[in-house]
């Protein structure tokens, strides 16, 4: 099994009904968090260089014991209560986790395309603009993940502190309200129009359990690009 099938069947059991019924409407830790608070590092360190596909409850427990002094003098810098603050980070990191993990998906599907080895993905890319970089034939493609939700459990947008050689690519990664992918239909039977819209695109897919994911579509059409190029 490749690592892309064994992380799109992990993806496959993310309970995405009961973290929504856990965090949705937790909204206290909502404050700039510094690198060293952030959990970004340590979800590529484990998704992406150690390739260790756990779920939530069990990255967030290593991520609260290994930052665990660093968060308290944190907490204690910002004044919050020891309650507030325990509540409301789970629910911060969660938001983070799910966006990360949809985009370190998406890197292994490109790299699926390209080749082994053609991609790479840092906490230092991140903070530049790119979530993930494709060196193949040595053409250097930055891709970026647009994300475009009626929901406002999304990341803000990054923005790049300095050039990054190469040709900067959108992923447009615009889903229906989670309610519609879990109930497409109407009570007449018919689907509704935003999920008919989203199931005519190519580039998109959504697993049993409605998490969303990138298809090799956009990657095969940039690998295709770059090969007539180099003819």
């Amino acid at each position: 099994m490749t690592k892309l099938q064994e992380f799109t069947d992990f993806l496959k059991t993310v309970d995405l009904d009961g973290y929504r019924a856990r965090y949705l409407n937790i909204k206290i830790v909502e404050m700039d968090l510094p690198p060293e608070v952030q959990s970004i590092a340590l979800l590529y360190t484990v998704y992406w260089t150690e390739k260790t596909f756990i779920d939530f409850d069990a990255f967030y427990k290593r991520y609260s014991t290994e930052k665990s002094s660093i968060l308290e003098k944190f907490r204690e810098k910002t004044g919050l209560c020891k309650n507030c603050f325990y509540k409301g980070l789970p629910a911060r990191t969660y938001r983070t986790w799910a966006s990360l993990i949809t985009q370190i998906h998406a890197g292994y599907v490109a790299e699926s395309v390209f080749g082994n080895g053609t991609v790479a993905m840092s906490e230092e890319l991140d903070h530049h603009g790119v979530d993930f970089q494709v060196k193949y034939k040595n053409v250097i493609t930055n891709f970026q993940i647009k994300k475009e939700t009626q929901s406002r459990e999304v990341r803000k947008e990054k923005k790049s502190k300095k050039a990054i050689e190469g040709q900067f690519i959108d992923l447009i990664y615009k889903v229906p309200n989670y309610n519609v992918i879990k109930n497409p239909k109407k009570q007449n039977g018919e689907y509704r129009k935003p999920y008919l819209e989203f199931k005519s695109r190519q580039d998109l897919d959504i697993l049993p359990n409605g998490f969303v994911i990138f298809t090799r579509k956009p990657f095969e059409e940039r690998k295709a690009e770059i090969d007539a190029k180099s003819k």
